[in-house]
């Protein structure tokens, strides 16, 4: 498909496995990105998203020489 590369082209690319890439068009975090059967279908001109960080909210815990 014109236009398109697939996962492993991807992995490729962007320096990591081709797991990874299936991860993360599975989170939905490539925009434009397809479902092609077993395959996806990601975008050429799509560049490596960012990866996100999910900090943990409230109290850090104590620790036990803490009171």
């Amino acid at each position: 498909m014109n236009g398109y590369i697939n996962s492993r082209e991807a992995a490729k690319r962007w320096g990591v496995t081709e797991r990874q890439v299936q991860r993360i068009c599975e989170a939905g975090r490539i925009p434009g990105a397809t479902r092609f059967g077993i395959s996806w279908a990601i975008p050429e001109d799509t560049a490596k998203p960012t990866r996100t960080v999910n900090h943990k909210t409230g109290p850090k815990p104590k620790r036990r020489n803490e009171e």
